[in-house]
């Protein structure tokens, strides 16, 4: 008991010792950001998850954005990406609990090797159902595989980015759609951290042929998905977020012959043009209506960190009005229902 007391006391005094950043990664587990994102955005559209958190909260609302996830994917385990040494390594510590709860809960692969090891000495027999749990393991691994999400890098403060790799498939709308309508009902607790989680349905560099392509293709699929009611004329609105904008600006004086269509598309209204001009051209009778849309694109611009000069990316989502608010701007839905009640207490 006194050891115990000793150890406690111990570990107490080094934590005291420990500087704050240092505290808060031993309580808090952050994933490693994936330094291969940026380079795969720049050539391969992918989805995700962008979300919006106070400044310097980051930490904070990654470890709440994973939690929120791995209870609203459903099926899926939201597993953030690491190094493959951790990785192995965590693959490897789930088996072997796994390995233990199926001894004790006496799983029935390991029922005939128990019987069977009866004959064989002590260490035999641990050898043997050991083996079993773990190819029950390794089978329950491969027949429901998790999709992963990958945590890239940003320039820019108040925001999270999470991918997801292109030969995982998740209804990313589908996903944040869920969130919303758990937090009306009550089923999940209001976030403190996350404010919005855009869900991002592709992402290309921001040049005019590779945005038209994108929008285009995702109006089509809304447009053909029998969930959505849509009456006649279609009324769209599209939505146009420049972060990082000054980063960006920077970037591209450098090479202003190169990326003259890139500083064209920074402009609100040409990028507004183009979008709008890829809806027409799939939904002819479409028109604009900003107060009620019955779908929505919004385009993103990504402040990755590690992107070559001259280099940008957006992501964009076509969105259903439910997902949707347009006060006092075009955006997605904020996960915060009661803002300013949860301000006041805070404040009491």
């Amino acid at each position: 008991m006194a050891e115990e007391m000793e150890v406690k006391v111990q570990e107490e005094g080094e934590r005291v010792s420990m500087k704050p950043w240092e505290q808060h990664s031993a309580v808090i587990s952050i994933p490693r950001f994936d330094y291969n994102a940026p380079s795969s955005l720049l050539y391969h559209s992918q989805s995700g998850f962008l979300v919006t958190c106070p400044i310097k909260r980051e930490k904070s609302a990654t470890k709440e954005a994973m939690s929120i996830l791995e209870k609203c994917i459903g099926i899926f385990n939201c597993s953030i990406y690491v190094s493959s040494e951790s990785s192995d390594a965590n693959v490897a510590a789930k088996r072997r609990k796994l390995c233990v709860l199926e001894l004790d809960s006496e799983c029935p692969s390991s029922i005939e090797s128990k019987s069977a090891a009866s004959n064989f000495g002590d260490s035999s027999a641990g050898k043997l159902l050991e083996d079993s749990c773990l190819t029950s393991a390794k089978s329950d691994t491969n027949e429901e595989r998790s999709p992963t999400l990958s945590l890239v890098k940003l320039t820019g403060s108040g925001l999270l980015l999470f991918t997801i790799p292109r030969n995982d498939s998740l209804d990313v709308v589908d996903t944040v759609s869920k969130i919303i309508c758990f937090l009306e009902s009550g089923s999940l607790n209001s976030p403190l951290w996350c404010h919005r989680i855009f869900p991002i349905q592709a992402t290309c560099c921001l040049n005019e042929k590779e945005l038209r392509a994108i929008v285009s293709k995702l109006v089509i699929q809304f447009v053909n998905d029998k969930r959505n009611k849509l009456a006649r004329p279609i009324k769209f609105a599209v939505g146009y977020n420049r972060r990082g904008i000054e980063e960006a600006e920077l970037k591209i004086s450098r090479n202003t012959s190169k990326d003259s269509e890139e500083i064209a598309l920074l402009d609100r209204n040409k990028c507004f043009s183009v979008v709008a001009t890829a809806v027409k051209d799939v939904v002819p009778d479409s028109v604009v209506d900003l107060k009620s849309p019955e779908l929505s694109v919004l385009v993103e611009l990504l402040p990755i960190s590690g992107l070559p000069n001259g280099s940008l990316v957006v992501a964009i989502s076509v969105l259903p009005l439910n997902l949707i608010t347009t006060k006092p701007r075009l955006c997605i839905k904020s996960l915060l229902s009661n803002t300013k009640a949860r301000n006041g207490s805070k404040s009491q």
